[in-house]
């Protein structure tokens, strides 16, 4: 079994920042790329940002230059500091890892259970 948990969401003004994180834990034998999706109240599901195991990051292009993604790869977990922060910016914030186990063997998709982020004066 493997468990992606979420961490650090809130309300927060306009301008501010905030840091959420998602430590994966479990039967894992290695963890792929991982990254934070953001759905809000009546729209679908989008990439925020993504990040490889060797660092390499991806930004949607409403972030870019206000957050930030990264990862410990010791401890499985991954953080998106977010600053600047705007009212369209509240949303459920979800972590994504694709993750390899040995039990069933094969590379999976793992979900967190989101952690809500509210923008607002």
């Amino acid at each position: 079994q493997v468990q992606l948990v979420e961490s650090g969401g809130g309300l927060v003004q306009p301008g501010g920042s905030l840091r959420v994180s998602c430590v994966a834990s479990g039967s894992i034998f290695s963890v792929n790329a991982m990254g934070w999706y953001r759905q809000a109240p009546g729209k679908q599901r989008e990439l925020v940002a993504d990040i490889t195991s060797g660092g390499r990051t991806n930004y949607a292009d409403s972030v870019k230059g206000r957050f930030t993604i990264s990862r410990d790869n010791h401890k499985n977990t991954v953080y998106l500091q977010m600053n600047s922060l705007k009212p369209e910016d509240t949303a459920v914030y979800y972590c994504n890892a694709k993750i390899y186990t040995l039990s069933p063997r094969g590379l999976y998709d793992y979900w967190g259970q989101g952690t809500q982020v509210t923008v607002s004066s």
